[in-house]
């Protein structure tokens, strides 16, 4: 990383205000089976943040082929909490690691994939005055980074995606020819506070809804 500090900007704000809404925990790998890492940034001149994302491989049976999502990834053996996962997929798809962070990620909760049949944990961290540029660090994973300002996730159009049962019409975030749904769209527009929490049970999956209380299924 280079040196040097940045002069704030109101963005930094909008990112203080969230980080400080949320935990700053790491539950153990056992609570999920998967986390993931929305790094954040101030945009210039701007009251709005924009967060990492990327764009995945496309590669035959993955359920994710070509897909917008979150840098992560799976627990492995080894992990010693969920945020270790969170920071080390982070690392390795897209060469962001905890020297290129400002703080610690803190934990937003845990939602289920339902298209990838897993509980994954959700963290946010500010990126560092001076880190290193973001960019596809494994080929056969990450096709491409960009980042999404956090005010286009107040903009639903309908859009048809092909899915394992058939194209289906789907709400979506546009941006710059990304097309941002399902499990990743509905998170980040429920930490940004976009749409309510769904209600989730603890004891199925490790945790909370993003940015929610605990609130078990009637």
């Amino acid at each position: 990383m280079t040196g040097g500090r940045r002069r704030p900007v109101p963005g930094d704000q909008a990112i203080r205000e969230l980080l400080d809404g949320l935990r700053p925990i790491a539950p153990p790998p056992s609570a999920a089976q998967a986390a993931v890492l929305a790094v954040l940034r101030a945009i210039p001149e701007s009251e709005d943040l924009e967060i990492l994302l990327i764009e995945r491989a496309v590669r035959e049976g993955d359920p994710g082929s070509g897909q917008v999502g979150l840098p992560g990834g799976h627990v492995h053996e080894g992990d010693s909490s969920l945020r270790e996962t969170a920071l080390r997929e982070s690392e390795e798809e897209v060469g962001i690691g905890p020297l290129d962070l400002s703080e610690a990620p803190r934990y937003a909760g845990t939602d289920y994939a339902r298209a990838f049949g897993l509980s994954v944990a959700i963290f946010a961290a500010p990126l560092a005055p001076g880190a290193r540029m973001p960019g596809a660090r494994n080929a056969e994973e990450v096709a491409g980074v960009f980042w999404l300002p956090r005010s286009r996730l107040a903009v639903t159009e309908r859009v048809q995606r092909p899915t394992r049962n058939g194209p289906i019409e789907v709400d979506a975030t546009l941006f710059e020819g990304h097309v941002l749904w399902g499990f990743t769209r509905r998170i980040l527009r429920q930490l940004f506070g976009e749409e309510e929490s769904s209600p989730v049970d603890p004891a199925l999956w490790g945790g909370a809804p993003v940015r929610g209380p605990s609130i078990p299924p009637p």
